[in-house]
């Protein structure tokens, strides 16, 4: 049975504590973060929880999920595609979904504004990258950052609003927060080398979102603190 809308209004006040608290520490304005509720492999009534709080957008990892339970919760909520997308698939996820967090090649990059130009439309995207150097995560290397955001940048149907990220799998806490601080370091190269703000730094999850929002993560992507347990 899935959580009641009362639970859920309970776990979003006790994560923007958790958020206010670090912001407290660190000296950041909790104003600077977006909760970005995760609803993938949860029923359509998660989005609608979403809708009827009054956050403005949600995280879905796969395409014909998101698309599924879109039609089902109709409003003003945004949608975000956060995981892995292949370039077959970027027709789709552009007319569906309202911004891509998970751009991590030039392949893919192309496939989207190509689709975005059809639609008429101007695609906001993130570039993933690999800021943990991780063999199991997606994302392009950080050295190939500079190279995939020029890219970027030149395709006329797409906004480029940030990076984004995803820490390796550690019990060591260190581990996330040298791969969130990297991150860091990689946006502020390309805002001075490019000339572009990159405002949005989408790193931190359930488990690690005190690390991210000290090393100055702007979007956090919860589920699990959220919702419970995925299926």
């Amino acid at each position: 049975m899935f959580i009641e809308y009362a639970t859920f209004c309970e776990r979003v006040d006790s994560l923007l504590h958790r958020i206010d608290g670090v912001c407290r520490t660190v000296g950041r304005d909790p104003a600077e973060i977006t909760l970005l509720p995760v609803t993938k492999t949860h029923p359509a009534a998660a989005a609608e929880y979403v809708l009827r709080h009054g956050l403005a957008a949600v995280g879905e990892n796969r395409v014909q999920e998101g698309i599924e339970k879109r039609a089902l919760v109709p409003g003003p909520l945004r949608w975000e595609l956060i995981g892995h997308l292949q370039s077959n698939k970027a027709r789709l996820a552009a007319t569906h979904f309202d911004r891509i967090q998970s751009v991590d090649s030039e392949k893919l990059l192309t496939a989207l504004d190509r689709a975005a130009a059809e639609l008429g439309k101007k695609l906001p995207v993130l570039l993933q990258i690999n800021a943990g150097h991780d063999p199991a995560k997606f994302g392009a290397e950080p050295a190939a950052a500079p190279g995939l955001l020029e890219f970027a940048l030149g395709r006329p149907h797409l906004q480029v609003d940030g990076l984004m990220t995803i820490a390796p799998l550690s019990p060591d806490p260190a581990v996330a927060q040298r791969t969130f601080a990297h991150l860091r370091l990689i946006r502020d190269g390309l805002t001075a080398r490019f000339g572009v703000p990159l405002r949005e730094l989408s790193m931190g999850m359930t488990g690690d979102l005190e690390t991210a929002v000290a090393e100055g993560s702007t979007l956090l992507r919860i589920g699990s603190a959220l919702f419970g347990p995925r299926d």
